[in-house]
């Protein structure tokens, strides 16, 4: 009973997790309502992937299995019919196993698009890829709404390096000024103020030719 609730808690959370890209429609427990394969022989995955189309085309299947249904008969009768539906095909698995699993999947040459392993530690439960086909689609990345959102470390501030001022040009130096003259003296220029003005040369010849005379 306790394997059967976490079987069906797994279910629903696979649900949430897969609506972003599809249209998700489950078979929990006993329920039986969206089969796959032929009328005749229909299977009951616990998750049908559909398109979000109007025609709902079938686009993969889910699985989820239990550290009891982990065997060979479940591997012969179900796997291995999923396998055959041309559509991806995902398994979930305990981390107990995951081991059995891709043996089985590899004796028996089942395609398997995703092995995926969870395991639950308090109310929370975890998956973890642990094997995928080549060239199958990107996985659908997702987490419990209860888990944490890792925060990121600060990253240490860059100062951005300042371009080196241009190089300063001198100058070129300038010649020193001419010694300015040097001031006469105040005696000087008070005894050549005092001197008589120069006469007319016209006036000596005149007074030089009277006394000649």
């Amino acid at each position: 009973m306790r394997e059967q609730l976490e079987h069906d808690r797994v279910i629903r959370l696979l649900q949430a997790k897969y609506k972003r890209k599809f249209d998700v429609a489950i078979n929990p427990g006993q329920e039986q309502s969206t089969p796959v394969g032929s009328p005749q022989s229909p299977w009951y995955p616990d998750l049908v992937l559909l398109s979000a189309e109007r025609g709902k085309k079938l686009l993969g299947v889910v699985e989820v299995e239990t550290a009891e249904s982990v065997n060979h008969l479940e591997a012969m009768s179900q796997w291995a019919a999923f396998g055959k539906l041309k559509v991806e095909f995902h398994l979930y698995v305990p981390v107990s196993g995951v081991d059995s699993a891709r043996r089985l999947c590899s004796d028996l040459q089942i395609p398997v698009t995703e092995v995926w392993a969870y395991s639950s530690i308090g109310d929370q439960i975890r998956f973890t890829a642990v094997q995928r086909a080549p060239g199958a689609a990107p996985e659908v990345r997702t987490k419990p709404a209860s888990e944490p959102k890792p925060t990121r470390e600060p990253q240490p501030l860059r100062v951005a390096k300042s371009a080196a001022p241009p190089a300063r040009t001198k100058a070129p130096a300038r010649r020193p000024a001419p010694p300015a003259a040097k001031a006469r003296p105040a005696k000087a220029r008070a005894a050549a103020s005092r001197r008589p003005a120069p006469k007319p040369a016209a006036k000596k010849s005149a007074a030089k030719a009277q006394k000649r005379k």
